[in-house]
C-alpha cells in the first residue's frame, strides 16, 4: 500500500558504499531548507575505522547543518526537532536497528524474541516523523539481505528485522531511491 502523496519522507537505500549518504546530503542542500542532520552511529571506543568514517562524513557536510547525535530514541530526537521548515537526514536506519536490536540482547538469548522490542522502536519514528508535517526527512538505509546469509541467528535477526523496517519506511515515503555502484535509481 502506497503512502498518499504529501508524505514527508523520502527513503534512500542501496549497498555499502553505493553512494546513498552522498545522494541524501546532496537533496538537502537542493532543498535550500536548514538541515539537522541525524547521525545514529553509536559511539565505539577504540575503533579506528568508526572514527575516520564519522569524520569523513563530517567533513563532507557544509558547516551550516546542524548535527544530532542520536544512536538511541530516534523517536524522542524527531519530536524534539525545533519548529520548521526545515530538512532533517537520518543517516542511518541500519545503524538504529542495530541499536534497537543490541539494546537489552544478552548472549545466549534468542535474538527473534526481540522482534517486537525492535519494530516497537522503527514504529515509533515513523509515527514522530509521521507527526512532524512541518519537517521534510530523508531516511538513508542499508540493503543488507542480497548477500551472504549471516552464519548466526542474531546477524539473520539483524537481517530480517532491517529488511522489515525497510519496507515500513517505503511504504510510507513519497519518494524511494535505490543506489547501485554509484548509480541511483527511483523506485517510487
Amino acid at each position: 500500500m502506497e503512502e498518499p502523496s504529501g508524505s514527508n519522507l523520502v527513503f534512500i537505500t542501496g549497498g555499502a558504499r553505493s553512494g546513498k549518504s552522498a545522494l541524501a546530503e546532496s537533496l538537502a542542500v537542493e532543498s535550500g531548507l536548514p538541515v539537522h542532520y541525524l547521525a545514529t552511529m553509536p559511539h565505539w571506543p577504540g575503533d579506528a575505522e568508526v572514527a575516520d568514517r564519522v569524520r569523513r562524513h563530517r567533513v563532507r557536510r557544509p558547516a551550516s547543518w546542524t548535527t544530532i547525535e542520536s544512536p538511541g530514541q530516534l523517536d524522542v530526537t524527531v519530536k524534539g526537532l525545533p519548529a520548521g521548515p526545515l530538512l532533517a537526514v537520518i543517516d542511518c536506519l541500519s545503524l538504529y536497528v542495530s541499536t534497537l536490536l543490541l539494546d537489552g540482547y544478552e548472549e545466549g538469548q534468542d535474538p527473534y524474541a526481540r522482534e517486537g522490542e525492535v519494530m516497537s522502536g522503527v514504529d515509533s519514528v515513523i509515527e514522530a516523523i509521521t507527526a512532524r508535517r512541518d519537517v521534510e526527512f530523508i531516511t538513508v538505509t542499508n540493503e543488507v539481505g542480497w548477500g551472504v546469509v549471516p552464519d548466526t541467528p542474531l546477524g539473520r535477526a539483524y537481517r530480517d528485522f532491517l529488511g522489515l523496517a525497510n519496507q515500513s519506511f517505503a511504504q510510507r515515503a513519497a519518494a524511494v531511491w535505490l543506489l547501485c555502484s554509484g548509480l541511483k535509481i527511483r523506485l517510487k
